[in-house]
């Protein structure tokens, strides 16, 4: 068997590592960051393509691997419901995923610290050296390093995300917290709130120490909201201290000032639900909603994949389960064409256009808050049908197994 190295040890490199190592091939996955990773990231939906991975990863369906829904409720201003759907799902937690996958990959072979500085390739193999000196030699590098990738900025510095002009206000807040009021009419649910320029999603999912149980659980909630690229988005990404954060503002670093005024716009703006449940989230938190595409990604021997090939934005709520689907098609071309520059060519054949699909799709659900946020923004801009958006928001679009 062949000796593989996966660059990041987020899901997506958990995921493809794990598959490998259980097919027998000698992989070493490279984090370059130190510690565990637990407690980063919020809410997960589920599909059945992420199903199908973990299983394929060896993990067992005994323990619950989330919160069990069965319907998406439209909130108007007031709290009252403006519509409904009945739409089953299953939602879990990034923390959840990461635990179980963890677990079950060999320990010894996840190399923390090691973040990627250059890739070189030949007729053979590939070679990785890392900022810290350590060196790394395999037949076939897998890079899932993220939306800032290391590798994929070496292969195609021409490839650079896109921001969309909004961003996200995400964190989760314990159950236990809230009101009976909140728990009876959008806790249970996949909750909509959709005030003039904006939208806000949420859903339950697993508390501390990843429990399920009922008092336990947490909801998480994403709040899109417009951020212009003229000062208003450099304000959300600096500090209290006055430090500009241009490639992501850890949650902890997040301006209070900032924090104190999302809350605010809650209680103006959103149902008294969601203004509840984002006054009792400790630790709220942004991020910038981008797009990327690639147009190549197999290069000889080293491949993208996840968002370091593809970022789609949050509203498809694919982004775990497209790693997913990179993982096991990385595989099963591996497994038909052996550790070779072809079986990343297939790779790049299956998942090319299933990538630039998920970006458009998004760019579609996202294209409201985008057309609100660019300069001279009018009524005239792109409106939308609540219904639509309630039906069509992190729905699973995979075929149905026969």
């Amino acid at each position: 068997m062949a000796r593989i190295l996966v660059a990041g040890g987020s899901l997506g490199g958990l995921l493809t590592a794990n598959m490998l190592h259980r097919a027998g091939h000698d992989v070493v996955l490279l984090e370059k960051a130190t510690g565990s990773l637990d407690g980063r990231g919020a809410g997960i939906v589920t599909h059945r393509p992420l199903v199908t991975a973990l299983a394929r990863c060896g993990i067992t369906s005994d323990a619950p691997l989330g919160v069990a829904i069965n319907r998406r409720v439209i909130l108007d201003r007031e709290g009252n419901t403006a519509d409904q759907a009945h739409i089953p799902q299953v939602l879990t937690s990034w923390s959840r995923l990461y635990a179980i996958l963890l677990a079950v990959f060999p320990a010894e072979r996840y190399v923390q610290g090691a973040a990627v500085s250059q890739v070189r390739q030949n007729g053979d193999g590939v070679s990785v050296q890392c900022e810290d000196g350590r060196r790394f030699e395999a037949e076939l590098l897998v890079a899932s390093d993220g939306i800032r990738s290391a590798v994929r900025s070496a292969l195609a510095p021409e490839v650079k995300i896109q921001y969309a002009g909004y961003v996200a206000w995400r964190g989760v807040c314990d159950e236990s917290v809230l009101s009976r009021r909140t728990l009876e009419t959008v806790f249970e649910t996949f909750g909509f709130g959709l005030p003039p320029d904006e939208q806000i999603i949420g859903y339950p999912v697993a508390g501390a120490g990843n429990s399920v149980a009922r008092g336990q659980r947490r909801y998480n909630f994403v709040w899109y909201r417009p951020a212009a690229d003229n000062g208003a988005l450099q304000a959300l990404m600096t500090d209290a201290d006055g430090q500009y954060h241009p490639l992501g503002l850890p949650p902890h670093k997040v301006d209070w000032r900032n924090v104190a005024a999302v809350r605010q716009a809650a209680r103006e703006k959103l149902a008294p639900q969601f203004a509840e449940i984002l006054e009792k989230t400790a630790l709220p938190f942004l991020q910038p909603i981008y797009d990327l595409s690639s147009e190549r990604i197999a290069f000889d021997r080293i491949a993208l994949m996840g968002d370091a090939a593809f970022v789609a934005r949050p509203h498809i709520g694919m982004g775990v389960t497209k790693a997913a689907e990179d993982a096991m098609a990385m595989a099963d071309s591996i497994a038909a064409h052996g550790a070779t520059p072809q079986a990343l060519r297939a790779f790049e054949q299956l998942r090319r256009p299933a990538g630039q699909a998920a970006v458009q799709r998004a760019r579609r659900l996202g294209a409201y808050m985008q057309s609100h946020a660019l300069p001279g923004a009018t009524a005239d801009s792109i409106e939308r049908d609540a219904r639509e958006v309630m039906m069509e928001t992190a729905i699973d679009l995979s075929p149905v197994p026969a």
